[in-house]
């Protein structure tokens, strides 16, 4: 999994949670650095990306892997209400902040789609 924010210890403790989940996890800083890893590692099964980051917000984010990879599961971490005018209404959101359980919830949700 690839997950990306632009918030240090947002970052890690995400990460931390989803390895406590038993998955493998790559970490990026921001949207930019997230499409390297992405276009370097063909075995990422999801994507959790923050929205509000500078230079390129999560919906952009998603944007770009989507043109790359259609079917991938993304799930969108914020702590805003609402999706972004124009965002597809069907992306997944994780409400920020969030616990392990929610996570858990949403990656089973993400993971079921792929199917």
């Amino acid at each position: 999994m690839l997950v990306v924010d632009d918030d240090v210890l947002v970052l890690m403790n995400t990460a931390a949670l989803l390895e406590d989940l038993g998955h493998l996890v790559l970490e990026a800083n921001s949207g930019a650095e997230a499409l390297e890893i992405f276009q370097r590692e063909p075995g990422i099964d999801l994507v959790i990306t923050d929205q509000a980051m500078p230079m390129m917000t999560g919906i952009q984010l998603i944007d770009r892997i989507k043109t790359l990879r259609a079917d991938l599961p993304i799930v969108l971490a914020t702590g805003y209400g609402e999706l972004p005018p124009g965002a597809d209404p069907g992306i997944l959101k994780l409400g920020k902040p969030f616990h392990q359980r929610d996570l858990a919830k949403v990656l089973a949700a993400a993971l079921a789609e792929e199917v």
